[in-house]
């Protein structure tokens, strides 16, 4: 990794959580558990990747846990962001065999579908090594998820463009209509913006991207543009603002896009369109 992993606040994962718990558990709690086994019964348990991977959101399955059951003892077995092959131990968690088959979907339903998330952009990170191009993931994310999906990217090697609507303006397509053109825009934007805000324009046409660099805008979103299309806008920009590549971004495209010489590499699908890695919890 780049850079140290900074693990979410449990202040933000835990209501999460603490959701869907709720869901499963419904009224009436695990009936079936609770009529199979004696209030008493202790287990220990694995949480098991099937399938080779990228690790990420055991905070999340620790959180199940400790959350249904306060008494369980979790102990982590690998960290989020590893690459491990199948049939890895996770995570161990020991105590009352109820509590741990309570919270069992929940952990597994979170830590599968963001370990699904870190290992595809895992494989496009991969993919680009060698260039200067990083990949970012977007604001298509599962609703109330945002944050520990984007969490997830960063467990594959990914960086995070920006979380919401109110961090970083970018100016697309239909504000552009809107506002009647490129410059009209930005210069509303940078007439009432903050000084820690960078700006980013999303054009799809050189005769655009010139246009915003004229304005000074601090990134460039390069939109469905072919590789050589790309190539000559890294020589127009010349360095003087950061490039994003966006759209049809796939494990078979992605590294000509790289090699361009753009910046960044965005992708929707890392984050609306990963599979699950599969895992298990084993008694």
């Amino acid at each position: 990794m780049p850079f140290p992993l900074r693990t979410p606040n449990f202040l933000l994962v835990e209501p999460i959580i603490r959701l869907a718990l709720a869901e499963d558990l419904g009224r009436a709690g695990d009936i079936t558990s609770d009529l199979v086994l004696p209030a008493g019964q202790r287990a220990t348990a694995l949480l098991v990747a099937r399938e080779a991977g990228t690790v990420a959101g055991l905070v999340t399955a620790e959180s199940a846990f400790h959350i249904l059951d306060g008494a369980l003892k979790v102990r982590l077995e690998a960290r989020d962001g590893n690459q491990v092959p199948a049939g890895t131990p996770l995570l161990a968690v020991q105590g009352f065999a109820r509590s741990i088959l309570a919270a069992e979907r929940v952990a597994l339903n979170f830590v599968g579908h963001l370990s699904g998330v870190a290992t595809a952009t895992r494989a496009l990170v991969d993919a680009v090594k060698g260039t200067k191009a990083r990949i970012v993931c977007t604001r298509k994310t599962t609703p109330g998820l945002r944050m520990l999906e984007k969490y997830a990217v960063r467990c594959g090697g990914g960086v995070n463009h920006r979380y919401g609507l109110d961090d970083g303006v970018l100016i697309k397509d239909n504000h552009i209509v809107a506002a009647g053109g490129i410059k009209p825009a930005v210069e509303r934007v940078l007439a009432g913006l903050g000084h820690m805000v960078k700006v980013e324009v999303e054009v799809d046409s050189l005769e655009q991207l010139q246009l915003a660099l004229e304005l000074g805008v601090d990134t460039v979103l390069l939109d469905n543009m072919k590789p050589d299309m790309l190539r000559d806008a890294v020589k127009i920009n010349a360095g003087r603002a950061a490039l994003e590549a966006s759209g049809n971004v796939t494990l078979a495209t992605v590294r000509a896009i790289a090699d361009t010489g753009v910046d960044y590499i965005s992708s929707g699908a890392i984050t609306h369109s990963a599979r699950s890695l599969d895992v298990a919890l084993d008694f």
